[in-house]
This record gives structure tokens, sequence and C-alpha cells, in this order.
């Protein structure tokens, strides 16, 4: 079952269950696919297209996070939260910090690396690595601690 099925499959199961978040959850995330697929002149994205749509929905839940703590709506943050919690079932298993500086550390000693100046190359060869599978804020983080150490 492609992930596209899972998704509207869930939503068939949130309506009939009358759970209203999850179904304009994702009801988004179908409208969001939908708008890139039409983006692709309505080819049909694959799973690995879909978790890059989902992950992007998923960056604009934590940018709202933060902004709302710093308004001070918690309604609102919670809120955003549970769509968050929903959408993160869609993405695979996220790498843990250690993963993620393990694959940092040996494309650092593989390219050579020697400091700050050079976290483009880095960055450039972990992305790929890391896409849907590790937050790319939290990566870069840990790619600029480790290269500061250099």
């Amino acid at each position: 079952m492609s992930l596209a099925e899972q998704i509207k499959g869930d939503l068939e199961q949130a309506i009939r269950k009358q759970d209203k978040l999850r179904c304009s959850t994702l009801r988004m995330l179908l409208s969001s696919i939908h708008n890139a697929e039409i983006d692709k002149q309505h080819k049909a994205l694959d799973d690995a297209g879909i978790i890059e749509i989902v992950a992007k929905e998923i960056k604009k839940r934590r940018e709202s996070i933060e902004a709302y703590e710093k308004g001070n709506r918690q309604d609102l943050v919670a809120q955003e939260k549970s769509e968050l919690e929903i959408l993160s079932g869609y993405l695979p298993e996220q790498m843990s910090r250690d993963d993620i500086i393990a694959a940092a550390q040996k494309i650092i000693s593989d390219i050579g690396a020697k400091g700050p100046g050079d976290k483009g190359k880095v960055m450039g060869q972990l992305m790929p690595q890391t896409k849907g599978k590790a937050d790319g804020k939290e990566v870069s983080d840990i790619v600029s601690e480790l290269l500061s150490k250099l």
C-alpha cells in the first residue's frame, strides 16, 4: 500500500470516528499533496515525494508552535502540536542525535573538512542521507557544532 493510499484510508477512518482534528489535518495534507502533483503537471507523487511534503508540513507546524509560544497563545500551540503528532506518523523512523553525529563525522573525515568554512560541502553530502529522517535544522546545528571543534 502506498503512502497516499494509507493517508486516504486513515482519513476515511477519521471521518467514521468523527475525529475532527485528524480529519482536518489529513485533508490539509492531501490538499498539499494534490497541489504538489499539479505543480508537477499532474504526475502522481511517489512515497519519497509524499514524505517530502509531510516534512514541509511538519516544519510549518514547528515554526508556528515557536511563534505561538512567543505570542503566548497556548490554545494554538496545543492544536499545532496535535497536528504535528498526526503528521509525524507518516514519516519514516527518525534518526537519533547519535546517528546524525555518526553520519556527519564520517562525511567530515571522508572529505577532510578542516573547519566551519567546509559546512556547505558536508551539508551537501549529508542532507540526502538524512532527508525525511531528520530535521534539517538539527542536522545543520550538529554539523556546525562538529566543525567548530576542528
